[in-house]
């Protein structure tokens, strides 16, 4: 096996940019509130901008508490009017229409959630829009039969859920939460990521269009002080948070006491593991898809990679190679495989963590690739000769960046794949169905994936422990969330 290899480009991609033109944006975004665009208390807006040229997209609504308890008042209403009176099957309905709007609406949220949040329309296009559609047409399904869902237990919805998501899966999380509060009675007031808050305001248009009861779903936009508002305020019933552990933290310290429900989706640092076994082309194309062609920017990213020694040097080999072909850049353009980086902040915490490599004895290994000379950019990196204790074995980087591990065995992979205090996601590929069995279910792990990676499904619950949260979003595990049993 050769151990370097120049790739050529011989043949380079035409540019196959994406019409941002089809996309509307509004110049400014208020907050949506009781069915009705209504200007911040504060008067007050903040600019949301595209990281690959940090040019202005628009401006959006700078959220207070005023402005959280008038959105809370109106879901309070809906649920205790208009939208608990409702029978189930019309509730179903209305979700059924959302996910019809979304199918029909689809480029321009692909196109929104790419200029908004960076990474590639390839997978915005074929992955994120999609399945927020599908979790909206799944739940939809469930609206009228929660009672053969959870047979004699008499489900009835909280009342209103206050749902807190992140930047990585702006459009994704917001369905993953409002669709299956909607289908079990519930009503919503949804907080925005402030740097990805369009496609959230897009589906407030998606709902207008739907004609859901006024109140049922709001969408109040803001910082962090503005989603501290949603969790602590007295009249909300259900609490969801998907971001950082140091977050969950917070709330979990500031609900306890209060008979709030909760579920938060944290952190992870998830373990890749190659077997000797394993298809190692497949495998490495696994790895590509679990941590470059999504930037990193997933908290089940598979920034861990564990590979057996005896394997290590022909996998090292062809994922390199594989790096070297990666495209860097555009996002809107069809070739991209790697996009922007979401934030400035984001791109200087990878560059610590980078840093940080290096100074704990790593080699660091980046292809030769041209960076757009404006924008928040970073390579496909991979480090390797990586020990257990480093900082980038250890924390959450949220980028582009895997670390590499040998083990020689299966005992060794596991205890090393669980020293971590992340539980959330993992992968093993191998041969063989008893040893990838006897590997799940041994890790510390949520969700495994056997001889693939980033696979999703409405059907399917997802969720952690550790430190990654607790409790599940998707399938019935999604549903009972949102439910008094």
């Amino acid at each position: 096996m050769p151990k370097s290899r120049k790739i050529t480009n011989d043949w380079p991609y035409a540019p196959a940019p994406e019409a941002a033109k089809i996309a509307k944006v509004a110049k400014r975004y208020d907050h949506f509130i009781n069915g009705k665009w209504t200007a911040p208390k504060s008067g007050e807006y903040f600019k949301t901008t595209n990281p690959a040229n940090n040019r202005k997209l628009s401006e959006v609504a700078d959220g207070n508490e005023a402005d959280v308890d008038a959105a809370v008042k109106a879901a309070r209403a809906a649920y205790e009017g208009s939208w608990g009176k409702m029978s189930a099957r019309e509730r179903g309905k209305y979700v059924y229409r959302i996910a019809r709007l979304m199918q029909e609406r689809a480029r321009e949220f692909a196109i929104i959630e790419t200029l908004d949040g960076g990474k590639s329309i390839r997978e915005s296009r074929d992955i994120d829009v999609p399945l927020a559609a599908n979790h909206f047409f799944y739940n939809a399904g469930w609206a009228d039969k929660l009672d053969y869902a959870f047979p004699n237990r008499k489900p009835k919805a909280l009342g209103v859920a206050g749902q807190v998501i992140p930047w990585n899966f702006p459009l994704l999380m917001a369905a993953w939460k409002i669709a299956p509060a909607l289908a079990t009675g519930n009503t919503v007031v949804l907080k925005p990521a402030e740097t990805t808050p369009l496609t959230a305001l897009k589906l407030a248009e998606i709902i207008e269009d739907s004609g859901l009861p006024d109140g049922v779903v709001n969408i109040v936009t803001g910082a962090g002080e503005t989603g501290a508002a949603v969790v602590n305020h007295p009249d909300v019933n259900k609490v969801a948070f998907t971001g950082s552990t140091a977050v969950g933290k917070l709330i979990q310290k500031s609900v306890a006491g209060s008979d709030k429900r909760v579920t938060l989706e944290l952190g992870g640092k998830a373990a890749n593991i190659i077997l000797e076994d394993a298809a190692i082309d497949q495998a490495v194309e696994g790895i590509v898809n679990g941590i470059y062609f999504n930037q990193g920017h997933v908290c089940c990213a598979g920034s861990r990679l564990f590979v057996q020694e005896s394997v290590f040097d022909e996998v090292m080999w062809k994922l390199k190679r594989r790096m070297e072909t990666l495209i860097v850049g555009d996002p809107l353009d069809k070739n991209t495989d790697i996009g922007a980086i979401n934030s400035r902040e984001q791109l200087k915490t990878i560059q610590k963590h980078l840093k940080a490599g290096v100074e704990d004895g790593a080699e660091m290994f980046q292809p030769k690739c041209d960076l757009p000379s404006s924008g928040n950019w970073c390579p496909p990196t991979v480090f390797t000769n990586v020990a257990q204790s480093s900082r980038i074995a250890q924390e959450e980087i949220f980028g582009p960046v895997l670390a590499v591990q040998t083990f020689r065995t299966v005992p060794e992979a596991i205890e090393k794949a669980n020293n971590t205090p992340y539980g959330l996601s993992a992968g093993v590929w191998c041969d063989k169905g008893a040893r990838l069995f006897q590997l799940t279910g041994a890790l510390d792990a949520g969700v495994v994936w056997g001889n693939t990676y980033n696979q999703f499904d409405p059907t399917s619950p997802f969720g952690g422990f550790k430190e990654s949260g607790f409790g599940r979003e998707g399938g019935l595990h999604g549903l009972a969330a949102y439910l008094e049993l």
